[in-house]
């Protein structure tokens, strides 16, 4: 036996929720082993999470714009219909590929798609294998390309099961009750008997080919655990309102069932490997099983992958990997790059995925070749007049149309066509947009909602496909191609870009295409209020959607909301809420964090934030917000690693961890507590801010300033008047700092008057020394209101309570921001104290100021609104 080996086995749709309560009952003994002398994770997927694009992208290290397959199904070259996505289709070499090439046996059973099987080194069974006429009085022919090498078809085809080879002891494991169902109208024990029989197919080639063959490495593909949930998940405990009990009674264990048989296949797999054998067992997904069960699936293009949850499983055990141990941040496209690293091979640098060196005991030094894709030589890969003629695969496709994952196709076949190559675009634009790439993926939504499509006319509803069309909503008149999820992509994108006029304009589109749309796109609405500043009216929304069906991701805008108003009690609250509906959802995790640190609850805030870098581990908020945790609990080396992991992951945008790491080196390189320092440290390039409410004393702060030699950055555009003799001191474009703060560069160096509602708005790449006027309210509000004409006497009550709300605003905007030191300074005080104000005002500038100059321009007649 060959030492040194890899299995990878792919269980489709395994997820942990399920799988841990099945450990502790003991009802998981293989798996369980696996784990005690390996690691676990999760395995974060993909958008869109189709599984023939998820299985490519583990095969390849690549996402699916790199390696071609875009969806469930294909146009055929000679442009005579639609098929199942086949081999073909794959422009990337896959890891048999390229363990051919180097000399190495590789054996894959299952794999999705891996039909028409290529002539590699080593065996290929490919996804057609299993696939058989569920009639019995059919013959099901093993078809050409099924195998490679074509030589091993007489040995295997025996070895597939059938559907009605299905027996009672086969079913009542599953179903002890399966004697209540009433098989006249309940069809769902032939479901059972053909994802039965398809599964003991792979299972069996996988298994005799362990035994009787030599390789290096294996891949098994099971689509068992997917393909039962989508069946009976429904079922699952706790029982949802609208199941009938009687059905509850005899399908609830169903799910649970089919985990527990895919242990016991995987227990006679690690039988047949020895110790120096690195086993993967991993999921592409997860699957929902709680309150987001969909009973109803919508009108959307592979609707049933809504209910993929974001994270799968991965657990490795072998020689070099370490022990009963958790891993983190692991993704569908790290797999290739870690088997290839597991033989000693180079990873391409154009793979999207890394090599997961933390699962390993003695990790070793990762190598890199350019890209395999441009290495020539043999690679076991089909031929481009390849001869195989790759038949219409009407078993798969009518298993895909059961599933849900894609319509019956069209009697016009024209009609097809066009839907097939619509949908493949979508699922590459969504590829596009899971990678963040919002032009790309912008351009093909764009193009897609823009073409002309044909409609349905009479003769389309006569047809034997006449009941699918009406099923799917579609009336005569209709565009055969249903732009609603196009829109629901561009509305996401639009609000990623915070283009919130955009974002309305689509939303108006969306609920006018189907009225459908307006509750689920709530959450969209509520961003676009917020967006446009409608703070109150978000809120409601949100509010008045939250009791309809439990929702986390309402919860954690309910908390953002209640952040934005510094109400951090309500958003604490509001994030656990959203926490304790979705407990793996990093985001509420981070965010609640972030909450928690401005509450002063910083251990709390510490263990959140580990745990949203557990989940996802490349979130470099999460990894700032650590540091901010550790910073305030003394933790100074740890947090700075902390911060520079957050700048490492986000080195173009996280200017906040570059000078979070700064202050953290000064206060390591100091005893003192960098917000107790008497004494400023000038800093290249700093920008001196003078800030505060309107009428708070700015003005005359300014004009200290340019008096004591500090270069001040203003238009004169604002002229002097009876409220202001000295002037303003203003520079427009401040005015539209929310919208364009790309020209603070101008400021460095300078002094720059900003007012308090807009500090917010400062770019965190720059340092800045912030002087904040104080003023009695009363006497704010009186100048004010003397100076746009109304009686000053009359003091309002909103506008008090407005300008409280940002003075406390400022105090955590300045504890946010590394790049900020800041200074109170009282009106009062500059009138009463100039001299002690102008020397705590030079101390903290940190530049030589004359000092005289900044004591005479004080004019104390000014000082005319007086509480």
């Amino acid at each position: 036996m060959k030492k040194n080996k890899v299995l990878l086995i792919g269980w489709d749709a395994a997820d942990w929720k399920i799988i841990w309560p099945l450990i502790v009952k003991g009802e998981m003994p293989a798996l369980k082993k696996l784990i005690s002398r390996g690691v676990y994770g999760n395995m974060s997927t993909m958008n869109p999470p189709y599984s023939p694009m998820l299985w490519s992208s583990v095969a390849t290290g690549k996402t699916p714009d790199k390696h071609g397959i875009h969806g469930f199904i294909e146009v055929m070259p000679n442009m005579k219909g639609v098929r199942p996505v086949t081999a073909t289709s794959r422009k990337a070499k896959a890891l048999w590929n390229i363990l051919h090439y180097k000399g190495y046996k590789s054996n894959l059973v299952g794999w999705w798609p891996s039909f028409p099987a290529e002539p590699i080194n080593g065996v290929i069974v490919s996804d057609l294998f299993q696939k058989v006429n569920v009639d019995p009085n059919k013959k099901s022919p093993i078809k050409p390309g099924t195998i490679h090498p074509e030589s091993l078809v007489k040995e295997l085809q025996d070895l597939r099961m059938f559907p009605h080879e299905i027996t009672e002891a086969h079913i009542l494991p599953f179903f002890p009750k399966a004697n209540e169902i009433d098989q006249e109208k309940d069809k769902s024990l032939i479901s059972f008997a053909k994802i039965m029989s398809h599964n003991t197919s792979v299972h069996c080639a996988a298994t005799n080919l362990m035994r009787t063959t030599e390789w290096d490495f294996m891949a098994i593909y099971y689509d068992l655990i997917d393909h039962f949930c989508h069946a009976f998940m429904k079922f699952h405990p706790p029982k949802l309102k609208t199941v009938p009990q009687n059905l509850f009674e005899i399908y609830k264990d169903a799910v649970v069932s089919s985990y527990r048989f895919q242990d016991m296949m995987l227990e006679r797999t690690m039988e047949l490997v020895d110790d120096d054998t690195t086993i993967i067992v991993m999921s592409d997904h997860g699957f929902e099983s709680g309150h987001k069960r969909i009973l109803k699936m919508p009108k959307y293009p592979a609707a049933p992958a809504l209910e993929h949850r974001q994270f799968g499983i991965f657990v490795a055990a072998g020689p070099n990997i370490k022990k009963n141990e958790k891993v983190f941040g692991l993704g569908l496209i790290d797999i290739a790059p870690t088997v290839l690293h597991m033989f000693n091979l180079p990873v391409g640098k154009d793979m999207d995925g890394k090599v997961a060196l933390d699962v390993f005991q003695k990790p070793k030094k990762v190598t890199y070749i350019n890209s395999w894709e441009s290495i020539k030589g043999d690679f076991g890969q089909h031929k481009e007049n390849n001869s195989i003629d790759i038949l219409d695969d009407q078993e798969t496709m009518q298993q895909l149309v059961d599933l849900g994952y894609i319509e019956a196709p069209e009697d016009n076949i024209n009609y097809a066509i066009l839907k097939t190559r619509c949908d493949l675009k979508h699922n590459l634009a969504r590829v596009f947009l899971g990678k963040k790439d919002f032009m790309k993926s912008k351009e093909i939504l764009i193009k897609l909602i823009n073409d002309d499509y044909p409609t349905y006319k009479d003769s389309d509803f006569k047809g034997k496909n006449a009941k699918n069309i009406k099923k799917q909503g579609f009336k005569v008149g209709d565009a055969i191609v249903d732009t609603i999820p196009f829109y629901m992509d561009l509305l996401t994108i639009s609000l990623k870009e915070e283009d919130y006029n955009l974002a309305d304009k689509y939303l108006k589109k969306l609920r006018k295409l189907d009225t459908k749309f307006e509750v689920s796109t709530n959450i969209s609405e509520a961003k676009i209020l917020l967006g446009k500043g409608k703070t109150q009216k978000a809120l409601n929304l949100l509010k008045a959607t939250k009791n309809r069906k439990p929702n986390s991701e309402i919860w954690y805008q309910i908390g953002n909301i209640y952040r934005r108003l510094n109400d951090f009690e309500k958003a604490k609250q509001a994030f656990q809420n959203a926490i304790d509906i979705e407990v793996d959802k990093a985001k509420p995790h981070q965010a609640i964090a972030e909450t928690l640190i401005r509450l002063g609850e910083f251990e709390e805030a510490a263990e959140h934030a580990l745990t949203a870098i557990e989940l996802v581990k490349y979130f470099p908020e999460a990894h700032y917000t650590l540091g901010e945790a550790l910073e305030k609990l003394g933790d100074l080396e740890n947090a700075k690693k902390a911060y520079e992991t957050a700048s490492k992951l986000k080195p173009k945008k996280h200017f906040r961890a570059e000078k979070a790491i700064e202050n953290i080196e000064e206060k390591i390189d100091s005893p003192r507590e960098f917000k107790d320092k008497t004494e400023y440290k000038f800093r290249e390039n700093q920008i001196v801010i003078v800030s505060g409410l309107p009428r708070s004393g700015t003005s005359v702060m300014m004009q200290m300033m340019q008096k004591g030699g500090l270069d001040i950055l203003t238009d004169g555009n604002r002229k002097s008047d009876d409220s202001n003799p000295k002037g303003y001191y203003e520079y427009d474009p401040v005015m539209s700092l929310h919208k364009d703060n790309s020209w603070l560069d101008k400021a460095q160096n300078k002094s720059l008057k900003v007012v308090a509602p807009l500090l917010k708005f400062l770019d965190p790449k720059y340092r800045y020394k912030v002087i904040f006027m104080n003023r009695d309210l009363t006497e704010v509000v009186k100048s004010q209101q003397k100076m746009i004409g109304k009686n000053p006497d009359i003091l309002p009550v909103k506008l008090f309570e407005s300008y409280n709300k940002h003075l406390n605003q400022v105090e955590v905007w300045k504890e946010r921001e590394p790049s900020v030191e800041l200074i109170y300074v009282g009106y009062k005080d500059v009138i009463d104290n100039t001299k002690e104000v102008v020397d705590k005002v030079v101390s903290f500038i940190g530049v030589d100021m004359d000092k005289n100059e900044m004591e005479n321009c004080v004019d104390k007649s000014l000082y005319r609104n007086k509480a």
